[in-house]
């Protein structure tokens, strides 16, 4: 025992030995500025005793001159009467970090501050080690920063440069360091354009690093402070208030940059002048009156029209100029000069050197549409867009532009002097439908046909426009396809897809006869039906150009149709009478007037009747299955939507809850296809009667029971007491060992006197299995298992004559509910009363005693005999000798 106190002793000496406190302050010399914020922060490490260390601040001229009291932590009065009043109005303070670290702050530093600062920290260790203070000096300079900048011009145009000028300038009394940064700012915001210095780098604002990188903006630094930041061809995005910064910085001990004062000021207002202001667009005719704006031209003439641009700061900007008839490009010379020829005047593909675009001096440019005809009609103008090159070029002579304004000219109103072809039509139906479904026919008759050039030829467009109440607004005519001069089939929006698969057609039959054929109407298909003609004739360039359009009356085609309707009836397949059932429902459909048809099916409920309505699930007709968003995300898979017969569909709904209760219904509606691959046509659409889910939550209900192996022990012993739980009615998932949805709180208390009112716990067992045992005054010791999900034992090791008395426990069962998916706690349960009887077991008690007293009697008497028996033959034995006789048949006689 010695030995170990010994060894703990020496122990610890050597721990507190090898601790020796350090305390460190900040790098210097410190240099600042006077009139701003110094922070100077000090902490200690290494130590022993509490963790928050106290820490005391003291200052000096020089590092041997006396000290002054600045500062404590733990003691107010501490501060010296010169600097008390500077502590008190918080121009001096110190804030802790850390248990082990503070900061000296000065919020306006002076020149009286400059000199030795120490800090201390009072000694909390039980042995004296290492340093209890250290010392930084701090050099404070006078505050000699001046920015002045230049005031750039006011107004500039769109596409100039613009310099901004500023001198930063300090006097040098210690080794300090300048940058100067650009910024411009708009509204409240001011974001940095470009910084220089304190090292010589460059750091540019986020939005100006590629304009940087591309040379859109460089850096002109020039003699005594003067800094120049030069933005070439500045849009409108950067005008605004320019604002130049200068900072003087010190570079500390581990290589660390301090900003020790800044000045910022404005440079003044700029505003970009935008290129549309100034750009003006005119387009003219090149005979001798310039200002016409229409223009009378034969067939096979040239046309030349010019375009006059005017423009300020045009060498900044790169042009690109474009020829619009009737709103359509017709071509294009870019800003690199290079010219792209659209479409031709007719809107067919171009052919080059039918239109020609050149620039005929700095400002005009000239259009040429050499061989013109009746297509080349229209409004002609010019549309010239100017773009500002963002930054400067790159090595490779590219750079990014910038669309600064957009302007076209008036029009010039072109017209070609030619007779038109004329004819008549006639619109007949070949085939009339009776009802859905029966083909139509329809035949367009082209007659008395005059001044159509040789050559030409004729081309038709139908044209339907719906009946009233039946499928679009009757004010619209839908394009049902097109055959144009060429014979090239162009099909309209709505019928492409019916055109594309053949269920109806566009053809020509004769030179002068058109049809259109549906070979399955629809109801849709009931309207007025129009045929437009037209004459299309070969141009000089080879082109065909339309030159004259009739159109035809319309013809109604409509028959007596039947609407088709759709019954759906809504049936409860498996009733959910509690919470965690399975609900199911069928919703049958019954159609007529309905041929084959697909189905997609909605699941709707509601709360109440009038309530809002959920969307619970939807199948479409190509059997895809989706969730509406009243759908709980964590319960989709209890939700199946399933198709069970051509015209049946179930919908089931597993472990119903509180929340579930409400009317469900479907809401089906047929679709149709006019042919396979077709894209989907409703038909009609109807809801089914209501179902309810309607329950209550009762919840289980529960029973306990005591048990005992025996009523009476001996001491030592152990006594086993088993107390059982049992569950009925309405209950989650039981009768497995690990249920996840159902646990119990036991409690288990004794009470000394049969009947006595005065009980005592014992121990207990919480729902999620942690055991409590209660202090006890007895030797013996108490201990609980679970056998299963019902079943608590309790066992009484090593009984005494104090466990005698009566034992009961006391469960509160906890259940997850079906129906809310929340854990809920049922009523407490009291067993009833078993009583432990410990005897005291007398002839166990006597057993020894009287076995060891019985062997001792018989071992002390045996050994009373043996010892008799020896005495009497050694020490009574006669010795006195008689002689035996000769007569040995006397002898034996006498025997």
């Amino acid at each position: 025992m010695d030995n170990c106190l010994i060894t703990l002793v020496f122990s610890l000496s050597m721990i507190g030995g090898c601790l020796a406190r350090v305390v460190t302050v900040s790098s210097g010399p410190l240099i600042r500025v006077e009139g701003q914020p110094v922070s100077i922060r000090c902490d200690v490490n290494e130590y022993m005793g509490p963790r928050e260390q106290d820490f005391e601040w003291e200052m000096s001229r020089d590092a041997k001159a006396q000290r002054i009291k600045i500062i404590s932590t733990f003691d107010s009065a501490y501060s010296h009467a010169s600097l008390s009043k500077r502590v008190a109005s918080g121009d001096i303070s110190v804030v802790r970090l850390k248990d082990n670290e503070v900061e000296l702050k000065i919020a306006e530093v002076k020149s009286v501050d400059a000199g030795f600062f120490f800090c201390q920290t009072p000694s909390t260790d039980s042995v004296i080690s290492g340093n209890y203070e250290a010392q930084v000096q701090l050099i404070v300079i006078p505050n000699t920063l001046k920015v002045s900048p230049q005031a750039p011009a006011s107004v500039i145009p769109e596409g100039s440069d613009i310099t901004l000028s500023c001198n930063v300038t300090r006097e040098l009394t210690q080794p300090t360091y300048l940058s100067v940064t650009w910024s411009l700012k708009k509204g409240g915001t001011s974001e940095e354009i470009l910084t220089f210095g304190p090292q010589g780098g460059v750091v540019t604002g986020q939005k100006y690093t590629r304009r940087y990188t591309d040379g859109g903006i460089r850096l002109v630094p020039g003699k005594n402070g003067v800094f120049e930041l030069v933005i070439s061809r500045v849009t409108t995005s950067d005008e605004g208030i320019y604002e130049c910064n200068g900072t003087e910085w010190t570079h500390e001990k581990g290589g660390k940059w301090i900003k020790i004062v800044e000045s910022k000021r404005e440079m003044g207002t700029v505003a970009v002048t935008p290129t549309g202001q100034s750009l003006s667009v005119t387009a003219s005719s090149s005979s001798s009156s310039p200002s016409s704006t229409s223009m009378l031209l034969s067939p096979g003439d040239t046309l030349t029209l010019l375009c006059s641009v005017a423009v300020d700061n045009l060498p900044s900007l790169a042009l690109e100029v474009t020829w619009l008839a009737d709103g359509r490009d017709i071509i294009t010379m870019e800003r690199s000069g290079v010219v792209i020829s659209n479409t031709s005047s007719s809107g067919t593909p171009a052919k080059r050197g039918e239109a020609n675009l050149e620039r005929t001096g700095a400002q005009t440019y000239r259009l040429a549409v050499r061989g013109v005809s009746v297509e080349d009609e229209g409004a002609y103008a010019c549309r010239i867009r100017a773009f500002v090159e963002k930054g400067g070029r790159s090595a490779g002579g590219g750079g990014r532009w910038h669309m600064a304004a957009e302007k076209t000219s008036s029009p010039v109103t072109v017209k070609v002097s030619q007779i038109k072809p004329s004819f008549s039509l006639a619109l007949e139906p070949i085939l009339s439908p009776q009802m859905t479904a029966e083909p139509t026919e329809l035949a367009c008759h082209v007659t008395n046909i005059t001044h159509l050039p040789t050559g030409g030829r004729l081309g038709v467009t139908w044209e339907h426009s719906a009946l009233p109440g039946i499928g679009d607004d009757p004010q619209d005519t839908n394009p049902i396809g097109t055959l144009d001069g060429k014979g090239n089939l162009l099909p309209g929006a709505k019928y492409s897809d019916r055109l594309k698969s053949g269920v109806m057609s566009l053809s020509r039959v004769q030179p002068n006869t058109f049809k259109l054929q549906f070979l399955r109407s629809q109801e849709i298909d009931m309207g007025e039906y129009v045929c437009k003609v037209s004459a299309w004739t070969i141009s000089s360039q080879g082109d065909m150009v339309k030159t004259a359009e009739y159109e035809s009356s319309p013809l109604t085609v409509r028959w007596d149709t039947k609407r088709p309707t759709l019954n759906v009836v809504a049936k409860r397949t498996r009733e959910a009478s509690v919470g965690g059932a399975t609900f199911e429902m069928s919703c049958t459909v019954s159609t007529e007037n309905l041929g084959e048809a697909g189905y997609s099916v909605l699941i709707q409920s509601q709360d109440n009747l009038g309530s809002a309505t959920r969307t619970i699930m939807t199948l479409s007709p190509d059997n895809v299955v989706q969730h509406g968003g009243a759908t709980d995300p964590n319960r989709r898979d209890s939700l199946v939507l399933t198709k069970s017969g051509p015209a049946e569909f179930r919908f089931r709904l597993a472990g119903v809850q509180l929340s579930d209760r409400g009317f469900y219904w479907c809401d089906i509606t047929a679709w149709t296809k006019q042919q396979p691959g077709q894209a989907w046509t409703k038909a009609t659409s109807s809801e089914s009667n209501k179902v309810r889910i309607d329950f209550q939550e009762n919840g289980p209900s529960f029973a306990i029971d005591i048990q005992s192996d025996s009523s009476t022990v001996y001491p030592w012993q152990t006594a086993k007491m088993k107390c059982s739980l049992s569950v009925s009615g309405s209950s989650p998932k039981t009768g497995t060992t690990h249920s996840d949805d159902l646990a119990y709180e036991v409690r288990w208390f004794f009470t000394r006197l049969r009947g006595g009112a005065t009980t005592t716990q014992l121990a207990s067992v919480d729902r999620f299995g942690v055991v409590k045992k209660e202090d006890r005054n007895s030797s013996s010791d108490i201990s609980i298992e679970r056998d299963d999900t019902h079943t608590y034992m309790l066992n009484i090791h090593g009984t005494q004559d104090s466990d005698s008395g009566e034992y009961h426990c006391v469960a509160t069962p906890w259940y997850l509910s079906a129906s809310t998916g929340a854990w809920t706690q049922a009523g407490e349960l009291t067993s009833s009363r078993i009583f432990l009887t410990v005897r005291f077991a007398v002839w166990e008690s006597l057993k020894l005693p009287l076995l060891y007293g019985v062997s001792a009697s018989i071992g002390v008497g045996l050994f009373s005999l043996v010892l008799g028996l020896v005495c009497a033959q050694c020490c009574c034995r006669n010795t006195t000798h008689t002689p035996r006789s000769r007569n040995k048949l006397m002898d034996l006689e006498m025997d």
